[in-house]
């Protein structure tokens, strides 16, 4: 099950996130891929039509559900050989991360030759997973940080405006003042999310304000010649 099919308080962000990072999966992705910071794989049914294998890697402490997770290591250290896999994904982990460039070298070394990796990352969003929340990400951060790990840029997106960003962030603060006592009891904490839901998606349309996104995506390929010395 996707994210946006389980979890109405971040149904805006995350179905706007579904339909792109799709979208990018048919294009990029393909034959054996690691998820690095796999968690519950939650797009395990939709790239099972793109790729060959999917391979999960997460640490033993991980808080989700280990069900799906195939091999247990961190975004430092994935216990394969160099030019492993063909693809790589990585979703909103990289905050997550002390040392982002060492985990970025990582996914550089167990990539083959010209394949992709995909990453989502958030720029403005409030804190989360806290303590393990350290860091948010400009569109220059990251050019800066996967062009020095030896990354070729194909790609650095922004997924929304200001309306999307206001409107998530707003919702997570009504949400302590309406889904409590009569509030919840009447439902409107429920009708207040599908409208604001539903004014997110059409003024998504129209909002040109990429500046304020709350996320970004990533497509970055390693070439046969590193841009820079990855050591």
């Amino acid at each position: 099950m996707l994210p946006s099919q389980k979890d109405p308080l971040n149904y805006l962000v995350n179905i706007i996130f579904e339909r792109k990072f799709e979208a990018l999966s048919q294009k990029y992705l393909n034959g054996k891929m690691i998820d690095i910071g796999c968690g519950e794989k939650p797009y395990k049914t939709m790239l099972a039509k793109y790729i060959g294998a999917h391979i999960g890697v997460d640490h033993h402490d991980c808080s989700h559900d280990q069900t799906n997770i195939d091999l247990f290591g961190s975004a430092y250290s994935i216990p394969v050989d160099n030019n492993s896999f063909d693809s790589a994904i990585c979703t909103a982990v990289l905050e997550h991360l002390e040392e982002p460039e060492q985990a970025i070298r990582e996914c550089f070394r167990v990539l083959k030759n010209d394949g992709f990796a995909i990453y989502s990352v958030p720029f403005i969003w409030h804190l989360h997973e806290e303590p393990r929340d350290f860091f948010r990400y400009s569109t220059y951060g990251l050019q800066h940080l996967f062009q020095k790990s030896g990354f070729k840029i194909i790609e650095i997106a922004p997924l929304s405006g200001f309306a999307v960003t206001f409107i998530q962030l707003h919702l997570y603060l009504a949400k302590g003042k309406l889904d409590k006592g009569l509030f919840k009891t009447l439902g409107i904490f429920k009708a207040y999310l599908y409208l604001c839901t539903k004014l997110g998606l059409f003024l998504h349309q129209y909002d040109n304000s990429k500046q304020l996104t709350w996320m970004y995506t990533v497509v970055a390929q390693k070439t046969a010649t590193p841009l820079v010395q990855t050591a």
